[in-house]
């Protein structure tokens, strides 16, 4: 290379690296625009997309971790496990029940773990959107994802989504909804007897 070509590359080079040191000193005043919205006059679709996540501590919740525990936190729209053991803590981002009507709180478990889960409405489902299909086999077009953990409520699951839209907001009709890599690491640590608790 000529001494001229290497000039010219060093000086861009120079010329890039100064111009993302410029929007990284920019980015806290970026941040702290007058423009943000306050959450009380932000345009809907803000509203519904923001999730809290407030770790929670196991034992206000459980007496004992044995088997493993996952607690649902509806109004934060996040799910934490806790290994029997202590050794593994998880908080993953979910969808939850688009009503209270929907929301089922309280205690249960896991009774079946499925990969590749099949989906079929539930009466109450084909009663509210007759149009929908009675079965949908596993695949891209399912609803519950990749992986699903059904709980022993006749009906709910803890499954993925291939719709990640769903996710931080009341998007379903019931169950809880994760990012489908997020299942897949939930399903290998959760076991059948996991307790699970929905607050």
């Amino acid at each position: 290379m000529s001494d001229r070509t290497d000039h010219l590359l060093g000086r861009r080079a120079f010329l890039r690296s100064g111009a993302a040191i410029a929007c990284a000193a920019a980015a806290p005043a970026w941040a702290q625009d007058s423009t943000a919205f306050p959450e009380d006059d932000a345009p809907e679709i803000v509203k519904r997309n923001i999730a809290g996540f407030r770790a929670h501590r196991w034992q206000p919740h459980f007496d004992t971790l044995r088997g493993g525990a996952i607690l649902v936190d509806t109004k934060a729209r996040s799910l934490h496990y806790w290994s029997e053991d202590e050794s593994v803590f998880k908080i993953y981002p979910t969808s939850v029940p688009l009503s209270p009507e929907l929301t089922r709180l309280g205690r249960t478990s896991v009774t079946q773990k499925v990969e590749g889960p099949s989906w079929a409405p539930t009466p109450s489902m084909i009663k509210r959107n007759p149009e929908w299909p009675p079965f949908v086999p596993p695949g891209p077009d399912n609803p519950l994802g990749t992986h699903a953990l059904y709980l022993s409520w006749k009906y709910y699951r803890i499954h993925g989504t291939h719709d990640v839209r769903k996710i931080g907001r009341q998007s379903s009709n019931g169950c809880i909804g994760l990012y489908n890599e997020d299942i897949q690491e939930l399903f290998e640590l959760a076991k059948v007897g996991t307790q699970v608790l929905l607050i």
